[in-house]
């Protein structure tokens, strides 16, 4: 009923507007769940589903479920409080950059409805480390959070490469407290050069630095581009390795245009192949998986992985689980499915683990290559 609402009813009318303002839109509706306890219980009694099965404690944290929100939705950590209402296991903000920017002109956010995808070159807008902090510094006082809370970093555009290191280790430095785990975003399309941080060599000067921060050693993941060839992406996790980082997030956004309906954007008039950003939703589900596998057999099983990219259902949630991811994250599929989404993936997973005879969540982790 929800679900048929959503998208014949509400989805009809955010796909008419701007994609960006619709956005702005379902942050503010959820930043208004955030700060009230009534409308969390309202929600919860709608969308929030429990089943012990789902549980795990993963990095000495507790996932009630293993499905979680994306960086990217709220990238300034304002609607902190929706997330678990919603029926999340964990939510991830940002991604925060050191310095406040603006991101890239508009408009910079494109819906690919016949890829059931989305196109982004928001260029890391945010209101930058400091002022976020300050604003989860006042939201802590009031209020708690029932969910790990992962909070991801990303370089700031006028910071040069070479300084890097530094960038990311002052938003570590000042987010630090609030954060359960932090994610090193190396992996977006959409600041120049980010990508090469991805490099051995940047990369570990990233993980060096941020290491003596990191008292209470909270974990540290690496999210890493679905565009990357295996071999890269094998030195990769040999840097984590190297480093204990504590998990892997696959995958970014993709730059590849290959296999897309949708030839040009009807905003801008031109081919999707000439537009810059990256691509979110189906198109990246079979490369993120692909990913997924790769790291699970080179780590043995032994690095945890987040799998994230095109997951709209709970068949697709579980191929990634069992490729090897321990939790999930969505993002485009919220766009398209709606709040039901998660619920819907949740009560799938159950279904899945009973059709498989397992007892709970972390049997199915890798059970693909067993």
């Amino acid at each position: 009923m929800l679900s048929a609402a959503y998208q014949y009813g509400l989805r009809p009318i955010l796909f008419a507007l701007d994609p960006e303002a619709a956005h702005n839109l379902a942050i503010a509706s959820c930043q208004r769940l955030s700060n009230s306890s009534t409308l969390q219980a309202i929600a919860r009694s709608t969308f929030h589903y429990s089943d012990s099965r789902l549980s795990q404690t993963l990095w000495d944290l507790k996932f009630e479920n293993p499905v979680g929100l994306a960086a990217g939705f709220d990238k300034n950590a304002e609607a902190i409080g929706a997330w678990s209402s919603l029926g999340f296991g964990f939510a991830e903000v940002g991604t925060i950059t050191a310095q406040g920017q603006s991101g890239n002109p508009q408009p910079r956010l494109f819906r690919l409805p016949s890829d059931s995808a989305v196109l982004n070159r928001m260029g890391f807008n945010n209101q930058g480390a400091k002022a976020i902090a300050e604003h989860l510094q006042s939201y802590f006082q009031k209020h708690s959070l029932t969910i790990p809370l992962g909070i991801n970093l990303g370089k700031s555009k006028v910071t040069e490469l070479t300084d890097a290191k530094f960038d990311y280790a002052e938003s570590f430095r000042l987010l630090y407290q609030f954060g359960d785990y932090f994610v090193v975003n190396v992996s977006s399309p959409n600041t120049p050069n980010l990508r090469d941080l991805q490099a051995t060599a940047q990369l570990s000067a990233i993980l060096a630095e941020l290491a003596p921060i990191n008292i209470q050693n909270k974990p540290i993941l690496v999210k890493i581009a679905p565009d990357l060839n295996d071999a890269d992406i094998i030195e990769v996790v040999k840097v984590c390795q190297e480093y204990a980082v504590a998990g892997i997030i696959a995958t970014n956004t993709t730059i590849s245009r290959q296999n897309l309906v949708t030839t040009h954007l009807s905003i801008t008039g031109n081919p999707v192949a000439n537009e810059l950003g990256g691509i979110s939703g189906q198109p990246v589900r079979d490369r993120s998986l692909a990913v997924i596998n790769l790291i699970w057999e080179t780590t043995e099983g032994k690095l945890p992985i987040v799998g994230v990219g095109g997951i709209f259902n709970a068949e697709d949630a579980w191929q990634k689980i069992i490729a090897g991811a321990a939790i999930v994250q969505v993002y485009t599929g919220l766009i398209y499915k709606g709040p039901m989404i998660i619920k819907q993936i949740l009560q799938g997973l159950v279904t899945k683990l009973e059709a498989h005879g397992l007892e709970n969540i972390q049997q199915a982790i890798g059970l693909a290559h067993r």
